[in-house]
């Protein structure tokens, strides 16, 4: 009886190793042997692309974080639409979140040609995220690899699984919530937007309609972002220093200018203030704990073992 209680035991690990979704079972040595130029071609094309456009700062990363609060780290949020199906990019309300699809498809295109249906496009915009972080003068962290690309995509969670840039203090904080995400986590996760930039549509309705506002900084805004027209205008997130990654998006916080309804949630007489004046004052342990909610995030269901697939072109599936 015993030994078929052991052997009952070993097959379901067997089954279990084969069907994977564990973050535990990702490493960052994956490619090492299977495909050792992998991590350095994708930081030559992001630290390529991040010098061509520096607006592109916030590109890279918010892709990642696009797709992993949607269905999780799957590469679901690169699928197009077809006839006969509908991807996630067409819901995403902030067609910024969804830059840099082109760049990833050009690192697929090039570690294809090296390393034939071994890199994945999950762990490239993984791996891209973390490097234009650093590419900006960010934390560097460990990406856990070998995540498999998914064959769906979840349109339906895209409006209830993202942060939108109108949200107040309490939807922020539930909204990450489901994520498992402390109010600290949250607070330090959004200092990704000291880099980057935004179209005007997405914070027009600050500049013209909110008290909490440092009124020049307003009404420098509102000569980049019309009442009317303009959608597209783009202004930085971190008005001090938008293209290198530092602590300054607090510091704006505290005297009025942060940009988006939602940064400025953040400190607004609320449970978070004490937060933002933490960070705005200890830079190193922002760097530090914005690096351990990329991890956190990064480790958002993955999937592994036989789940999935790896994709040929990132933008369709095989």
């Amino acid at each position: 009886m015993a030994a078929i209680k052991l052997s009952i035991c070993l097959l379901l690990c067997l089954i279990g190793a084969a069907s994977g979704g564990s973050a535990n079972k990702l490493r960052p040595d994956f490619y090492n042997l299977q495909c050792p130029l992998a991590l350095q071609i994708i930081r030559e094309e992001v630290t390529t692309a991040l010098r061509k456009e520096p607006t592109m700062g916030l590109a890279f990363f918010s892709l990642h974080f696009t797709d992993c609060f949607v269905q999780g780290c799957d590469a679901s949020i690169l699928l197009k639409d077809t006839q006969n199906f509908t991807g996630e990019q067409s819901a995403v309300p902030d067609a910024g979140s969804t830059n840099g699809t082109d760049i990833i498809e050009k690192i697929k295109g090039r570690l294809e040609k090296l390393c034939p249906g071994v890199v994945s496009c999950a762990d490239i915009v993984a791996v891209a995220a973390r490097d234009s972080v650093v590419a900006q003068g960010g934390p560097s962290w460990n990406v856990r690899l070998d995540r498999r690309d998914s064959t769906t995509s979840n349109i339906s969670a895209v409006s209830t699984d993202l942060p939108s840039p109108f949200m107040n203090l309490s939807q922020l904080l539930a909204t990450f919530g489901k994520k498992n995400f402390t109010a600290k986590e949250m607070v330090a996760f959004t200092g990704v937007h000291t880099v980057g930039f935004i179209r005007c549509l997405f914070f027009r309705t600050r500049i013209y309609n909110e008290s909490n506002i440092d009124p020049s900084y307003a009404r420098s805004l509102q000569e980049k972002c019309p009442f009317v027209g303009g959608d597209d205008n783009l202004a930085p997130l971190d008005r001090s220093t938008p293209h290198q990654f530092d602590n300054a998006y607090y510091k704006n916080l505290l005297v009025k200018k942060g940009l988006l309804h939602s940064d400025q949630e953040l400190y607004n007489g609320g449970s978070t203030d004490s937060i933002v004046e933490f960070y705005a004052s200890n830079a190193l342990l922002f760097r530090r704990d914005f690096a351990n909610t990329a991890i956190k995030m990064g480790n958002f269901g993955p999937l592994t073992g036989t789940r999935g697939q790896i994709r040929t072109q990132c933008s369709k599936v095989n």
